[in-house]
Order: structure tokens, then sequence, then C-alpha cells
């Protein structure tokens, strides 16, 4: 099925590894270790509640959800696609 270069099955590899690497970068995004006292960056204190629930949390809710958002803007570009793929 696939067309131009490809070998068949490539579109299923292509699909496979980019889920594989979403996977893996929400494995390495997993807090560890003790949770912060304090937000990581605004400073601002992270409730106690928040710190037991989530071991490793170095951010406030607030922070957290800007972060996130800004990551979640930076995957939206498919790295492994052909250039192809990208121009249309």
């Amino acid at each position: 099925m696939a067309g131009g270069w490809a070998r068949d099955g490539a579109e299923h590899e292509q699909m496979d590894a980019t889920v594989n690497d979403a996977l893996e970068r929400a494995r390495r995004a997993l807090p560890k270790g003790e949770s912060l006292e304090f937000c990581e960056e605004c400073g601002e204190r992270i409730p106690e509640a928040r710190r037991q629930a989530l071991p490793g949390v170095e951010y406030c809710v607030k922070c957290q959800s800007e972060l996130e958002a800004h990551t979640k803007t930076q995957e939206l570009y498919n790295r492994r696609g052909s250039k192809d793929s990208q121009l249309r």
C-alpha cells in the first residue's frame, strides 16, 4: 500500500514509531522522587495535598498547566514524516 519509494508497511511502522515516541516522552515527564515545597517556576508554595497526591511534583497547578500547554504545541509537528507529507 506504500506509495512512491516507500516499501510496503512503512506507514504502519511510522505510526508505531510516533506512538512509541509519545509514550517515551510521557514516561520521562512523570515526576520522580520527593516533591518540592515551592514551585520551581514561580516560587509559590505547592499545597500539601498536591505534593502527597503526586510524588516528585515540581510545579504548582498553574505553572504545570502552562508548561503542558507549551509542550503540546511543540508536539504537533511530525518529525518522522516524509518531507512530502509535511508540505501538504
